[in-house]
């Protein structure tokens, strides 16, 4: 699959950051729901003056409710427009755009750069407290509130099970042609000074649900109804289990997107096309989101 720039336009990385709470998601919808996609094209078309909307390409389709901090996203412009404009983007998409989105960077992306396609890993936060008072008001629309106590020690041994390139299917909402087998590279918690568990959760990719399932299930564990064996026999199970609960979106946030060196990108663009599988079974086109 070609990934080439047209003749005439110029690639264009941007690095963003959004609060989810009152977004669809990134993508956009055919039902005219808020998302952050669509803010961003229809303040780009703006800025620019453009009679033509130019689509963006996302490394990872956050949900909706999800935040982000770390988001990188590409979009091709035609080299007049990104000459005349480029000086001066990031100051009028800011006066442009809603307070719940910003645009901090945006530059002309190196040759084989595919924001999508060319990442070698996501890395998500998903915090929660278990204090007995529940979430400080003002972490409120960040951190989920949990009402048991919680194991961190118990929670880590569980997630160390999970750890490497398995079929995540039973952690993650099956989309038809697309694999769920993924490469978690990080799953770990640590409970900070203010009491908040931070959940740090990377891998080269993520299949729908799947951060905020396997959050779930760490979260049984760590408040002892069930024991630390039981998210590795889930997923070694293959199956969607009703057991494990998808917790709520606003305690995650896409923190970072990882890529390879410049010389690397192309060979890597080419590579996250491939059809993945594991001995037995069928592969499909790895998804770059979410979560």
């Amino acid at each position: 699959m070609s990934d080439e720039v047209a003749d005439g336009f110029v690639r264009v990385r941007l690095d963003l950051s959004y609060d989810g709470k009152d977004f669809s998601g990134w993508a956009k919808q055919r039902e005219g729901q808020r998302t952050v996609q669509a803010e961003i094209e229809d303040a780009l078309r703006t800025v620019t003056r453009s009679k033509e909307t130019f689509e963006l390409t996302v490394a990872g389709r956050t949900d909706s409710g999800v935040h982000a901090r770390g988001q990188v996203a590409h979009v091709d412009l035609p080299a007049e427009l990104w000459a005349e404009h480029r000086e001066k983007l990031l100051r009028r998409l800011a006066g442009r755009l809603p307070h719940d989105v910003r645009i901090w960077s945006a530059e002309e992306a190196p040759a084989g750069f595919n924001a999508r396609f060319s990442a070698i890993w996501r890395r998500y936060a998903y915090r929660v407290t278990d204090h007995p008072g529940g979430v400080d008001p003002l972490l409120r629309g960040h951190v989920l509130w949990h009402d048991w106590e919680l194991d961190v020690d118990a929670m880590n041994a569980a997630a160390r099970q999970l750890l490497g390139e398995h079929d995540f299917a039973a952690y993650c909402k099956k989309r038809e042609g697309a694999t769920t087998i993924r490469t978690l590279q990080e799953l770990s918690l640590v409970r900070g000074d203010d009491g908040i568990i931070t959940a740090t959760v990377r891998a080269d990719a993520f299949c729908h649900n799947m951060v905020r399932s396997l959050i779930g299930a760490l979260l049984f564990v760590g408040d002892g109804h069930r024991d630390s064996d039981w998210p590795g026999k889930v997923l070694a199970a293959r199956v969607r289990d009703s057991a494990v609960h998808v917790v709520r979106p606003h305690g995650l946030t896409l923190e970072e997107v990882g890529y390879p060196a410049d010389e690397l990108l192309a060979a890597r663009n080419r590579e996250a096309r491939n059809k993945r599988s594991l001995p037995g079974t069928s592969g499909g086109l790895a998804e770059a989101g979410c979560c």
